[in-house]
């Protein structure tokens, strides 16, 4: 079980960071799906979905730089791999 805040101010920021969570998840999600589907089957067409997800999700904050660029860099490591065994 979670401590509910007592202060005024800690009860406000509990309310906006449940706001801020519903606007969040479905960029999140749809990170997730796009990483889990580029990995899974890498092209040019998924992989190109799934760095238009993290550069969503890097835009909005919420994911920082620095991951957005390791996921994109295995991205096309996964893919040159994929090429280079075919």
């Amino acid at each position: 079980m979670r401590a509910m805040p007592i202060t005024k101010s800690a009860i406000k920021k509990l309310r906006v960071d449940r706001r801020r969570r519903l606007v969040n998840l479905p960029i999140i999600s749809r990170l997730k799906t796009a990483v889990k589907k580029a990995k899974a089957q890498p092209s040019d067409k998924t992989i190109a979905k799934a760095y238009s997800a993290i550069d969503i999700a890097k835009k909005k904050k919420i994911i920082k730089a620095n991951r957005a660029a390791r996921l994109k860099s295995r991205l096309v490591k996964s893919l040159k791999k994929k090429e280079k065994k075919n």
